[in-house]
């Protein structure tokens, strides 16, 4: 049986308002606000054990290591890693605060995911996103990559690519801006990869357009998506500008349902009849637009109304919609979803839940997770520690009060100490979740110190 399991990334013990993406006005608007690391952290693992106990598979990703101390060696500082850290922050405090960025919590952007049933192989795929486009994600790929070898070790079943190459024709914010539609998760579906710019074109918006075509292109190929069920679609520049950094800020997918905004789309009509074409035969394809005239996009963006769950829930008939206590809390929004649930339509109900500390770097329900389709020998194939339950809930709870901080800032990134509590709770987690004694860069550097 097929099923679709969400693996959310935890937030790491450095999570920071840095102020560090541009085009994401929630990040912007907190920039060096202090933050609470310890309450985000809880606040992530909350809302995936609710979806746990909702009888969904819930899978969990690991922090990466930060300060990431290899990218900052890369350019010239040498020495202890304290000597590396000081060095750095007198020279560059800002280099400090991309390579100590926590944004690696964003599952959503960790990678592209096609399901065995789409691809050629008949393996479930995977593409690390490059995030070449920002400098503190950029450093990201290759612990993404380690962590789903940790996790998908099994090639029979599971195909880890390598991230496309670091340059801008390529440039890839993973399943933030992919979308799957299908008729039942184990049955063939549609997959449709959303672009801003063309990587050969000039940039035509003033905040990063972070995806091309040429993105969804390289990777249908690597993925063996069948031609008629893959489209390549074109964000809207208007959402773009407004500050829809990806799409998943204006559009979220399901079974056989699209939840979008009016202006999710820069060809707004021909986007949906490509859709309804390219599902043609397998099923129905059904859109639920959300008017411009009764959400404002300003009011899409500030609530994170479609950076949402939207989720098959074991006994429901309807789909329900997982949303931020934002969308409760902004007026039209609230409005729409009660008028919503109220109707026939396929979204039958929404939850609301707390993940402030995530909201205030621009990162809600949706973005904390990776959707990842796949069938009990599938699962019965996953390596390391990394599926939820009772046990590993509380085994992480207790990890995350004795390791977090309650505080942070953006200036506390240059604490040795920092640097090395997280060191000191990796170690740990490398264990508590079965990866490896040489998972982290930290780890491979001391073992090498060894021989």
């Amino acid at each position: 049986m097929a099923f679709e399991a969400n693996f959310d990334g935890l937030v790491g013990l450095t999570h920071n308002y840095g102020g560090l993406s541009i085009g994401n006005l929630a990040s912007t608007a907190h920039a060096s606000a202090i933050s609470r690391p310890k309450e985000g952290a809880l606040q992530g693992l909350a809302k995936a054990k609710m979806l746990a106990d909702l009888g969904l598979v819930q899978g969990l990703f690991p922090p990466h290591q930060r300060p990431h101390l290899p990218s900052l060696r890369a350019v010239g500082f040498s020495g202890s890693d304290k000597d590396v850290l000081a060095a750095a922050w007198k020279a560059d405090p800002a280099l400090v605060r991309a390579a100590g960025s926590s944004a690696q919590m964003w599952a959503a952007n960790a990678a592209t995911v096609s399901p065995s049933t789409d691809c050629a192989d008949g393996r479930l795929h995977f593409t690390p996103a490059n995030l070449m486009t920002m400098a503190h994600r950029a450093l990201e790929a290759s612990q993404t990559e380690a962590s789903l070898w940790a996790i998908f070790a099994n090639s029979d079943h599971f195909a880890v690519h390598h991230a496309l190459p670091y340059q801008s024709l390529f440039a890839d914010e993973g399943a933030a801006n992919h979308m799957r539609l299908c008729r039942a998760h184990g049955e063939p579906g549609v997959e449709i990869f959303v672009w801003g710019r063309n990587g050969f074109g000039r940039q035509h918006t003033a905040f990063p357009a972070r995806q091309t075509i040429q993105t969804g292109q390289a990777i249908a190929r690597r993925h063996g998506l069948e031609a008629g069920r893959t489209l390549h679609v074109q964000q809207s520049v208007k959402a773009i500008e407004a500050g829809a950094f990806h799409n998943d800020v204006v559009a979220v997918a399901s079974l056989n349902v699209l939840f979008c905004h009016e202006h999710a789309f820069e060809d707004r009509l021909g986007t949906h009849e490509a859709i309804k074409r390219a599902c043609d035969g397998l099923m129905e394809a059904v859109i639920v637009e959300v008017p411009e005239a009764e959400v404002p996009l300003s009011d899409a963006i500030k609530s994170y109304l479609f950076n949402t769950q939207l989720l098959e829930l074991p006994g429901e008939d309807r789909l329900v919609l997982i949303a931020p206590e934002e969308c409760r809390e902004n007026r039209p929004t609230h409005r729409y979803l009660q008028k919503l649930v109220a109707s026939n339509g396929p979204i039958g109900r929404v939850m609301f839940v707390d993940v402030r500390q995530s909201m205030r770097n621009g990162g809600g329900p949706a973005c904390l997770r990776l959707r990842v389709v796949m069938d009990d020998a599938q699962r019965d194939a996953l390596g390391a520690r990394a599926v939820l339950d009772d046990a590993l809930y509380q085994d992480l709870s207790t990890w995350i009060e004795r390791h977090y901080r309650d505080t942070l800032g953006p200036d506390d990134l240059a604490d040795p100490n920092l640097m090395l509590e997280g060191q000191v709770a990796l170690d740990e987690l490398t264990d508590l979740m079965h990866l490896g004694s040489d998972f982290y860069p930290f780890q491979r550097e001391a073992l090498l110190r060894t021989w």
